[in-house]
């Protein structure tokens, strides 16, 4: 049964402790999955994600003629392992001008930017396309370092749909930058080796990108050879139940255990994320140094500094602090989110229109949003088709009374069984109850999830 249209959460009211497992790192995963495709040999990905945008990449890789086998996760139903037997960087398929390769890359950036590089390997035409919010986003700076590179490209505005000229390994070196996504360098340094290209990266922050750092420790890493990886579990999905702990009611015995909790890098209060990733390749693994602890009254959240960067602190993460800043004991400024305009949606006017609509004061000015502490009301929030502000959101939820969420199916590109970890009871998940918006009815775990 598909999760209705518009589903309200109910605040809780009571202590919570508990441990969630998130699913994989869809960035970790879709970076593998092409790693494994170049290998020379047979590799495992083990606790890899298994959403739309990963399954995006699956059937693109089968289309191109890999060879996948995927198999469930014993840990985690939204997880998979899968084995890929990789080709040493030939392509098996290819098509022609007139009959190009299809590849469907939905609304998944990290698919169709890395495909995009992956298929000037092979020998042929490939026609790469996806949603309408995918063939808004842009791809210029990428499809010109392949230009540069000597493939050819068509199309007549440098987005999607494109034709790409597959024509092989060609030594050479490109520029790109990375002023409006790191996906762009991502995908030439994953396909660098096996094409023989030497890649410059360029634009904001580019010797401190950490998209482009997790893309080459996780190339300098991978067993190119063939062999295991193990895929950690997402940050940002994380970020949501660590929020969540925030702000929910305290027993007393968490109140003399909070600090402890926060120092163990994975834990606010009573609510812990399972396998917090160890090492230091997803940024939002310092969500929870941004949000160390909580005000003495358990009613405002005390952020670790007054301004919180995009470029230089949080990745997706940062909407969690931004839909959590109403709460603060003092005014928090969020910079350097023009990344944010060109993703699944203009989220800088999204996270704006809806913290306002739910009573927050709330002021954007060019890449920058100023949230003041606020009392904040009902309200029924638009999440844009965005699975990350339908999980911000009712993460909002939890504590504000009244918090309704249009088409919470979204939420499927990243993270299926969100919903189901909200209502699941503690330990697993957080015991919320969530209702189908219109008639009010208790919505049973089976019904919570994405599909």
């Amino acid at each position: 049964m598909p999760l209705p249209d518009l589903i309200e959460i109910v605040p809780l009211d009571k202590p919570v402790r508990a441990e969630i497992t998130v699913p994989g790192s869809k960035s970790i995963t879709n970076r593998a999955l092409i790693l494994a495709a170049l290998a020379d040999g047979q590799t495992t990905l083990q606790g890899a994600l298994w959403s739309e945008d990963t399954q995006v990449m699956v059937e693109a890789l089968r289309k191109l003629g890999f060879v996948l086998r995927v198999e469930a996760d014993p840990d985690e139903i939204c997880n998979r392992t899968i084995i890929i037997s990789g080709l040493g960087g030939k392509i098996p398929n290819a098509g022609t001008a007139d009959k190009p390769v299809e590849i469907f890359v939905g609304n998944a950036g990290t698919a169709a930017r890395f495909l995009a590089a992956l298929v000037a390997l092979g020998h042929g035409a490939y026609r790469l396309h996806g949603v309408p919010r995918m063939h808004e986003r842009p791809e210029a700076a990428l499809f010109g370092a392949l230009r540069e590179l000597g493939y050819r490209i068509d199309s007549p505005n440098d987005r999607l749909p494109a034709l790409i000229y597959g024509t092989g390994p060609r030594a050479g070196r490109c520029r790109v930058s990375i002023a409006e996504s790191s996906q762009f360098a991502s995908g030439l340094i994953l396909c660098s080796v096996k094409g023989h290209w030497q890649v410059e990266v360029t634009g904001e922050n580019a010797e401190e990108s950490p998209y482009v750092k997790m893309t080459e420790k996780l190339l300098a890493s991978f067993p190119h050879g063939g062999g295991s990886v193990s895929i950690e579990p997402d940050a940002s999905s994380g970020s949501y139940f660590l929020a969540a702990g925030s702000f929910l009611p305290q027993g007393e015995h968490q109140r003399g255990e909070q600090l402890g909790l926060a120092r163990s890098l994975k834990s606010v209060v009573g609510i812990a994320v399972a396998r917090w990733p160890a090492t230091d390749w997803q940024v939002d693994r310092r969500f929870i140094e941004i949000l160390p602890q909580l005000g003495s009254s358990n009613l405002r959240v005390v952020f670790s500094r007054k301004v919180i960067s995009r470029r230089h602190d949080l990745g997706d993460s940062i909407m969690t602090a931004i839909v959590l800043a109403p709460f603060s004991i003092e005014p928090m400024r969020f910079t350097e989110l023009g990344r944010l305009r060109v993703q699944e949606c203009e989220r800088v006017v999204a996270l704006r229109s809806e913290l306002t609509k739910c009573g927050a004061k709330v002021v954007e000015s060019d890449d920058t949003l100023d949230i003041f502490p606020s009392d904040l009301h009902r309200a029924e929030i638009e999440t844009y088709n965005d699975h990350r502000m339908a999980m911000c959101f009712a993460t909002l939820g939890l504590k504000v009374a009244g918090i309704k969420i249009r088409n919470p199916a979204c939420v499927k590109k990243t993270f299926p069984n969100f919903f189901q970890k909200l209502a699941a009871a503690p330990p697993k998940g957080l015991g919320a109850t969530i209702l189908e918006a219109r008639s009010r009815r208790a919505l049973r775990l089976e019904e919570l999830f994405a599909d």
